[in-house]
């Protein structure tokens, strides 16, 4: 595990995780909150979101955590390693909804300067709606992976801590 490509649905625990992987193989991590928001939640354009992915990805090693469905092919394409958190909705929207409440106003670790989080009605139903209008998706384009990938499918944050320890 050189290369990880982490996705899963909004508050399933992408960036905790890369984080502490990030420390336990001492790789560096890239959050693409972090790297695609401009203050203010302003958008990179899409030629540059492919741009600074591409960057990354030359690299040796590296741990990238978001889905960013229109560049996700990058990263799956670049990774020897896969991990899609599949947490259910009711778990994800409740952390969303904990993290909207705990750093409101406020930048989060994983979140470019000048990006306070906030309530965004719009990204709660995303998050709601996950399972049934992006996890085909998600699943379909890990089915088209090659073989040698490895691709590991974490239903729990128990099944994640279990995974964390094993390595």
């Amino acid at each position: 595990m050189k290369r990880i490509a982490l996705i899963g649905s909004g508050g399933s625990g992408k960036s905790t995780l890369a984080r502490k992987l990030g420390t336990k193989l001492d790789v560096e991590v890239y959050h693409l909150d972090a790297l695609l928001w401009k203050p203010d939640w302003q958008p990179t354009s899409k030629e540059e979101q492919r741009k600074i992915q591409q960057e990354i990805v030359k690299k040796e090693e590296w741990i990238i955590d978001g889905n960013y469905n229109g560049t996700m092919d990058i990263r799956l394409t670049e990774a020897d390693t896969v991990i899609f958190l599949d947490f259910n909705r009711l778990l994800c929207t409740y952390r969303a909804l904990k993290r909207m409440i705990q750093y409101r106003n406020r930048k989060r670790p994983d979140m470019a300067e000048g990006v306070k989080e906030r309530f965004d009605l719009n990204f709660m139903k995303w998050i709601w709606n996950y399972p049934k209008e992006i996890r085909p998706v998600v699943m379909k384009r890990l089915g088209n992976l090659p073989i040698d990938k490895t691709i590991i499918i974490l239903k729990s944050p128990k099944e994640a801590q279990r995974f964390l320890e094993s390595i």
